[in-house]
């Protein structure tokens, strides 16, 4: 006789699994921003004791990378946070989010294009 998930602990173990899964990418999110900050800040300040004015647009095109993946990372732990028995409520709520961060998703992949496409143009 076979015991259903439930009276095994099954459910209560994968949705527990998905939440420190989420936190982990969650935090991956704010890794990779504070990755980004620190390193775009350094090469700033390289630059400036290096007494060169600097190319403001590298540096805006190094953080727009951690800021994508940032992103990709954050949309990845919100489905993760509706992918176990998930409410209509919920649902609705990841779909707004998805939508918003997927746009500035798009909007920063296109303008690191058109950035580097200029760069390589010149």
């Amino acid at each position: 006789m076979w015991i259903s998930p439930q009276q095994a602990g099954a459910e209560e173990l994968v949705q527990n699994l998905v939440l420190w899964l989420k936190l982990a990418v969650e935090a991956g999110g704010a890794l990779a921003i504070a990755a980004g900050v620190l390193l775009v800040a350094a090469r700033a300040a390289r630059q400036r004791l290096a007494g060169r004015g600097g190319d403001y647009n590298q540096l805006r095109l190094t953080f727009a990378r951690f800021l994508a993946l940032a992103l990709e990372l954050q949309l990845a732990a919100d489905i993760l946070s509706t992918a176990v028995a998930p409410s209509w409520d919920q649902i609705g709520k990841l779909g707004a989010i998805a939508v918003l961060r997927t746009a500035l998703n798009y909007f920063l992949a296109r303008e690191i294009r058109e950035t580097e496409a200029g760069r390589a143009a010149a």
